[in-house]
């Protein structure tokens, strides 16, 4: 008996220890402070639950607060389902305020689409309110040229409604900034006169919303507004000037082409007469020797070449008179 009372501090003590390592571990994995949360809001989530989350590194309080604040809300949502939209890597409370925001707006949007909407990139929850409250998009300045050559720079501010329906799939705000863009540059290049804009700037607006730019978007186009439209540049008349310039270019580059080949005739043309005027020296060197075989072999006589020289004579004197110059005809001796 002396043994075993001996025995019972000892195992009292184990017992306790044991015992509080039991209550750190039951206190560590299941979040008793939150459960009590739950449960005052009358959200029943069971011990086993919590204790799984914890094994499936899935935060508690991420589940059981939206879980909270639908149920107060009004709204039934599983919480395996906003678990397993939290292992996919969405976010759990945004989902949940989407679903209050919209149930409260009378929107339609079930917990599927909500949970498809987030994993796909977008904030549903600024998707509701932009369908509760329509966004306004404004352009940058888009210039356009009108059929007399004026240059326009239009602003417009685009109001837009989120298409819960088309959020999955659909084209964002980018796409519906481009066909706004290309609605007004068309419009504008369609007009006669940059004036017929400027007096009644709504027919952009109206053109181009009549050309259901929503189309395959997540938006939906309410109103298209033209904010300002201001005069830019003289398009026309510099596509003009450019031409006129790059005309002249053109011409001047023929004349100085004509000027080159005009320029090679010219020193051709100087080098034959240069050419024959050689000839025509080589020529003449050869009248002495003639004249000489014409002695020798009797063809030629004295009183011939004494003509001979008269005439040549009487030619310079002829030219001396009229003010011609001496051609240097070969001289007797």
């Amino acid at each position: 008996m002396e043994e075993i009372g001996s025995l019972a501090p000892g195992l009292f003590l184990a017992l306790l220890f044991i015992g509080f390592i039991v209550l750190v571990i039951f206190f560590r994995f299941i979040p008793i402070g939150l459960w009590i949360t739950a449960w005052a809001s009358g959200v029943r989530v069971s011990f086993l639950t919590l204790f799984g989350m914890r094994f499936r590194k899935v935060n508690p309080s991420l589940i059981v607060n939206p879980l909270i604040m639908a149920h107060k809300a009004g709204i039934g949502v599983p919480i395996n389902d906003l678990e397993g939209h939290f292992l996919a890597g969405g976010s759990v409370e945004r989902v949940v305020r989407a679903l209050i925001s919209a149930d409260k707006a009378g929107i339609p949007l079930s917990l599927k689409q909500a949970t498809a909407i987030d994993l796909a990139g977008r904030d549903v929850f600024e998707a509701v309110q932009v369908s509760v409250n329509p966004k306004v998009i404004t352009t940058p300045k888009i210039a356009a040229m009108a059929k007399d050559g004026i240059q326009l720079l239009a602003l417009a501010r685009v109001t837009v409604r989120a298409n819960i329906n088309r959020l999955v799939g659909g084209a964002g705000e980018e796409t519906i900034l481009a066909r706004v863009g290309e609605g007004i540059v068309s419009t504008i290049g369609s007009a006669d006169s940059h004036k017929a804009v400027l007096e009644n700037p709504d027919m952009i607006s109206k053109t181009v919303l009549a050309k259901g730019l929503d189309a395959g978007t997540a938006f939906e186009i309410l109103s298209i507004d033209i904010a300002d439209v201001e005069v830019g540049k003289n398009i026309g008349a510099e596509l003009q000037t450019d031409q006129a310039e790059a005309d002249k270019r053109i011409a001047q580059a023929k004349a100085e082409e004509r000027r080159a080949l005009a320029v090679a005739m010219e020193q051709e043309f100087k080098a034959e007469a240069q050419k024959q005027r050689a000839a025509v020296i080589a020529a003449e060197a050869q009248i002495p020797l003639a004249m000489a075989d014409a002695f020798r072999s009797g063809n030629l006589g004295v009183m011939d070449y004494q003509r001979y020289r008269n005439l040549q004579a009487d030619t310079s004197m002829r030219q001396s008179i009229a003010g011609g110059t001496d051609t240097g005809g070969p001289q007797g001796g």
